[in-house]
């Protein structure tokens, strides 16, 4: 043991909890990132967990992780690989430490890696540490489970429930490797099991059992880490998952509309967290409907938008399949709907927990007719609130539904959110109909300018109306089948999305002489911004263009592809958007990167790729 504790400061560092599924690792992962953004650190998430519902407990399938990087700065990805790996049993060692860089420091739990346990991991020797050729020094192998059970000996507790508190002792460790506060953490306990007082006692107990361990043995090197926060702006911080703020940004567009916000969903992983996050606010006028399957939560939606309500639906890419007669029906009726795609694998059910991007061409076309219809794609957890709010400001101010595309990978994860002033927040104004129209008004009568028909809430004296799935006549509302009504019918749909105004595209890094231009979209953002940055830390003249509008596309975008040399559009899915930009821009011939794997892109892996472009 060293005579002096030595600190290190650092710029940033990702961390990994591993262990069973029932092991709390994505309990133990959010109490830390929560810790980390409350300091002002800059976080980011990846929860990676199985589909299983319960896999058998020390097996290689059954393994669930939580990997959350911190930095000083601000930090793009959860990290390609961690610094700390946090095993709780042989098989977690076994699966998880493909994701620890070289040198990485591995805590484990040694009552977890008896012969059984090492049985079901398929380790060939009682040696598992110097099986995998793990650095003996990097690991800090303690008793974990036994420690947790001497801590709360005289609790009263069961065996089980003293157990699940073993992910507690691990966070404790990390949080003193880190030099944490814990009283965040012990703050969220509180607030956490408020109705189960005595469970929040033992685990902060056994939090604190795990920071005195590494104290009091000068754990992995007698090194403590320190991460200070470089880029302070003022404001209350949280940490945010991409769901809860998906939830947070529609309650905050329906509060700035001043309409009463109402949720008609199905239950489906990856989306859930949106319907249960709503349904805790009742107080802010929130109405939440869980429905009996996926077309009746978009329908009742439909009627909640005739009634005047902002409406939202929210599902994962086989419920969009399930939905689209009803996404269908708020186009021809040209009434606001904002509709939430959290995409995850597939196709079928696929990988439910896994994340892709390969709803997009469904969203946009998978429907039948013309129904054009908007679509939003969110960049990362914290602008999932930002893009909730935007696709309802353009679903309520443009007459038609929207669809705002996240994914699992952003849904799952999270940052640091900074509370915002909703005073500042953009206005949102629905184009009523006007008083002075009383008595003249038709149902499809369209402001001249927009091409946005007007509403009329139910209830407003004079303003009677009907509207269904049958095609109208642009002028009297009534049902017809005339064909040029309804080939102009068509044309005006399209003409209202088509001017819909977005923000230009921004180009990032090298903007006015790079030799490569990469291209996405959604929640591949980070990864893309990171490739960026280290390509041009390395002398490379690269740019980013990341698309956050998808349609209508930006006035720029034909502009900035045609402007470089080269250009590599890279998505997690067999090439989708480089399709559509080839549809939209003429002669549009970019390189394309397409991964299909479930998992967040590998920031190596992009640089290597996008390197041979650039050589080529």
């Amino acid at each position: 043991m060293a005579d002096k504790l030595i600190v290190k400061e650092l710029d940033n560092v990702a961390v990994r909890f591993s262990g069973d599924s029932g092991d709390g690792m994505q309990l133990a992962g959010n109490i830390f990132s929560t810790v980390s953004a409350t300091v002002g650190n800059s976080i980011s998430t990846f929860p990676d967990y199985p589909a299983d519902i319960r896999a058998p407990q020390g097996s290689l399938t059954g393994v669930s992780g939580f990997q959350v990087h911190i930095g000083a700065g601000i930090v793009y990805t959860p990290g390609d690989q961690c610094d700390v790996l946090v095993a709780m049993n042989a098989a977690a060692l076994k699966t998880q430490y493909r994701y620890a860089k070289p040198g990485a420091t591995i805590i484990i739990d040694t009552d977890a890696f008896k012969a059984a346990d090492l049985k079901k991991a398929a380790f060939e020797t009682e040696d598992p540490i110097a099986e995998m050729g793990i650095d003996p020094d990097r690991v800090i192998a303690c008793p974990i489970t036994q420690m947790v059970k001497d801590c709360l000996a005289d609790t009263g507790m069961d065996v089980k429930s003293i157990v699940k508190c073993r992910n507690m002792f691990a966070l404790g460790l990390v949080c003193w490797l880190f030099d944490r506060d814990l009283e965040i953490a012990f703050n969220f306990l509180r607030e956490k099991f408020a109705k189960k007082p005595g469970v929040a006692d033992a685990n902060i107990k056994v939090i604190q059992a795990g920071y005195d361990y590494g104290h009091n043995t000068h754990s992995s090197a007698m090194n403590v880490y320190r991460i200070e926060s470089k880029v302070k702006v003022p404001g209350r911080y949280m940490d945010i998952t991409g769901n809860k703020a998906t939830a947070y940004g529609l309650i905050a567009a329906a509060e700035k509309a001043g309409l009463r916000l109402y949720l008609g969903s199905y239950p489906i992983t990856p989306a859930t967290d949106i319907l249960h996050e709503l349904s805790k606010h009742k107080s802010c006028g929130v109405i939440t409907v869980q429905c009996e399957d996926e077309l009746a939560g978009c329908a009742s939606a439909l009627g909640a938008s005739f009634a005047g309500a902002m409406a939202v639906t929210s599902t994962s890419g086989p419920g969009i399949c399930l939905k689209s007669e009803a996404m269908n029906l708020a186009v021809i009726m040209e009434l606001p709907l904002v509709v939430i795609d959290v995409q995850r694998g597939g196709p079928a059910t696929g990988l439910p927990t896994k994340s892709e991007q390969t709803d997009l061409l469904q969203v946009l076309f998978g429907r039948n007719g013309e129904t054009p219809m908007p679509v939003i794609a969110a960049t990362s957890p914290v602008d999932c609130f930002d893009a909730a709010y935007q696709a309802s400001k353009m679903a309520l101010e443009h007459m038609t539904p929207v669809v705002l595309l996240t994914d699992a990978y952003v849904a799952n994860g999270s940052g640091a959110f900074r509370l915002p002033d909703l005073a500042k927040a953009p206005a949102i104004n629905p184009p009523y109909v006007p008083e002075d129209l009383k008595g003249k008004w038709t149902p499809y009568q369209r402001n001249e300018e927009t091409g946005v028909r007007y509403w009329a809430v139910p209830g407003r004296e004079g303003f009677q109306h009907i509207l269904g799935g049958l095609e109208k006549d642009n002028k009297t509302g009534a049902i017809s089948t005339n064909p040029e009504n309804h080939d102009l019918m068509c044309r005006l749909r399209q003409a209202k999305v088509d001017k819909i105004q977005v923000p230009d595209v921004e180009v990032l890094g090298d903007k006015d002489d790079a030799d490569l231009l990469i291209v996405g979209f959604g929640g591949t953002y980070g990864h893309l911004h990171a490739a960026m940055d280290e390509m041009r830390a390395a002398g490379k003249k690269v740019a980013l263009a990341h698309f956050k509008y998808i349609n209508p596309l930006p006035a720029n975008t034909a502009e900035v592809l045609k402007k470089y040399k080269k250009v590599v559009v890279a998505e997690q899915n067999l090439g989708q958007f480089a399709a559509f930009l080839r549809m939209k821009v003429d002669c549009f011939a970019p390189y394309q990167f397409n991964q299909v794997m479930g998992q967040p892109f590998v920031v190596n892996e992009l640089v290597e790729a996008f390197g041979k472009i650039l050589n080529a």
